[in-house]
């Protein structure tokens, strides 16, 4: 299965970790362009942190239209992996990116999988809505 990974930048390590793993399992995995750039050093993880420090990232979203990119991304999966681990207080965060790159995928009609709970956020109910898989750490759950 093909498999693209929808992540906060913050867990970079962690995606490359979990990618590693899908692909032991036999997946084929598609990794957020910016991750992939941190991997290849093109850029680094601490300059990728300081500029969603300084607001400087949507900069970098633009000349890059990751928007549109992962998009594409999404459409060429069979299914999206959402790693939504802890942050700012909240178990299983899933930010904004995260959320809209789910929703790509419930519109092109893929299988989501949520690698952690479903968050208590203010768009819990919608998160539902698109009906995701939660696997509880579980990577072979994803079928």
């Amino acid at each position: 299965m093909k498999i693209a990974i929808c992540s906060s930048l913050d867990f970079a390590d962690e995606v490359w970790k979990i990618a590693e793993k899908l692909k032991a399992l036999g997946h084929e995995v598609i990794l957020p362009q910016t991750i992939e750039r941190i991997a290849r050093g093109e850029v680094t993880y601490d300059e990728i942190m300081e500029e969603k420090r300084t607001g400087e990232i949507s900069k970098r979203i633009i000349k890059h239209d990751l928007f549109k990119y992962y998009y594409g991304q999404i459409k060429k999966s069979d299914a999206v992996l959402v790693t939504n681990f802890d942050k700012k207080g909240i178990k299983g965060y899933i930010g904004g990116a995260v959320f809209l790159e789910m929703g790509y995928a419930h519109i092109l009609d893929k299988k989501i999988y949520l690698l952690k709970e479903i968050p208590k956020m203010g768009y819990t109910d919608e998160i539902k809505g698109m009906q995701p898989i939660v696997i509880n750490d579980d990577l072979s759950q994803i079928v």
